[in-house]
């Protein structure tokens, strides 16, 4: 497989300056991650003034999986690796990270969120906070750590934005700290340095004393919206002065999910790129993409944004109902393995019990990893692989 062609306004962004940091930003089908691919390649064309070693981050495996399959050598000098692969690496090379020292169990993890709450509860006031189900305290925990907050001033400055962000109300916030500090410490001595959270807060503080040559000239961020404040500081701290950051995101979610702006972030982004053409669909598919968004089920998304319409015609979308989950099953099944006979094929399913009744079928007759791709929706990043196939069914 080779690297894909740009089309129209991308070949614009392709050539953007080497140096400095950068912001595309684009709807669903825009061609951002096919950019951000091209652009990678771009900068470390061993032809160019400005080339060098590029990192292409995502946040997670499964573009990182896409990619390496294209082996295409336009992409010999650019390393491919979601965000904790980086920053494990770092660490592990700096000397601040050792075996099994990241607590990487969550049901451990919820053991010390929950005696450390218990433990602050004890040698406190009644407070109405200890009433929280302790995912409340989790999900806090977890986002004080993405915003890379270290003290109780910072934490306080941050605003209650609608339930957006912080849970926490300001009154509350001292000793929903106090909880905070007290499982870094359990973790601790559990043995336990680090937690997925808090792992850019140490690439960040190492970065920050780190002298020696920076690795990577260039750094390419795709799907950005899903990186937290934190790990987006240390992709900034992790070029030289003479390096480039670009960042690749969906235009139709603020970034972050908050009032949160590139300074805070890290990036200090002067022109913001916008695309809004869909290359992806065709009319009919476009059009029936926004008919459903125009549901009930979606009328409290606030950031959806609707792309430019596409020019490609096609065939309308086919929607077919049947009386039983197994008769659409089957049904499936058959359009798939005929379609696989010419094309390439994905089959979205709600959940793992519909994957393992497909996937046994599916193996008799074809090579899963080659011909039929099933993936749950709620695998984050699948739409990587997804935009590529040729056709796509969707099991409800």
């Amino acid at each position: 497989m080779s690297l894909l062609t740009p089309r129209g306004r991308q070949k614009e962004v392709l050539y953007l300056p080497a140096k400095g940091h950068l912001a595309v930003l684009g709807t669903a089908g825009s061609g951002k991650t096919t950019l951000a691919i091209l652009r990678a390649a771009y900068l470390a064309n061993p032809g160019t003034d400005h080339h060098g070693k590029t990192l292409l981050v995502t946040f997670n495996n499964t573009l990182v999986f896409y990619l390496k399959r294209l082996q295409d050598r336009q992409l010999a000098d650019v390393v491919i690796e979601n965000y904790h692969k980086f920053a494990r690496g770092y660490l592990a090379f700096r000397r601040k990270l050792s075996g099994n020292s990241i607590l990487s169990d969550p049901n451990r993890r919820e053991q010390l969120i929950k005696k450390a709450v218990d433990a602050v509860s004890q040698k406190s006031v009644k407070n109405s906070i200890f009433s929280n189900r302790l995912q409340v305290f989790s999900e806090e925990i977890s986002w004080i750590g993405k915003q890379g907050i270290t003290t109780l001033e910072v934490y306080q400055d941050f605003e209650t934005l609608g339930g957006v962000g912080t849970r926490i109300e300001y009154s509350d916030r001292e000793l929903m700290f106090e909880i905070y500090q007290t499982y870094q410490k359990l973790r601790e001595q559990s043995g336990m340095q680090y937690d997925w959270d808090n792992l850019a807060s140490a690439v960040c503080a190492e970065l920050d004393t780190d002298r020696s040559p920076r690795r990577y000239r260039h750094i390419i961020i795709d799907e950005g919206q899903d990186f937290s404040p934190e790990m987006i500081r240390s992709l900034a701290k992790a070029i030289p002065p003479n390096g480039s950051l670009t960042f690749f995101g969906d235009v139709a979610q603020q970034i972050y999910g908050h009032r949160m702006s590139w300074r805070d972030a890290g990036l200090n982004i002067e022109n913001i790129w916008e695309f809004k053409e869909n290359y992806r669909n065709t009319k009919q598919i476009a059009k029936l993409g926004l008919a459903i968004s125009k549901m009930p089920y979606f009328r409290d998304v606030p950031d959806l944004v609707e792309p430019i319409s596409p020019i490609a015609d096609g065939p309308k979308p086919t929607l077919v109902k049947h009386s039983s989950i197994q008769q659409e099953i089957t049904f499936v099944v058959q359009q798939a393995l005929q379609i696989a006979r010419t094309q390439s094929v994905a089959i979205l399913v709600r959940d793992r019990r519909y994957l393992n009744k497909i996937t046994p079928r599916l193996n008799r007759s074809v090579n899963l990893d080659e011909e039929i791709k099933a993936w749950k929706p709620q695998q984050a990043g699948g739409t990587h692989l997804i935009e590529h196939c040729s056709s796509v069914m969707s099991i409800f």
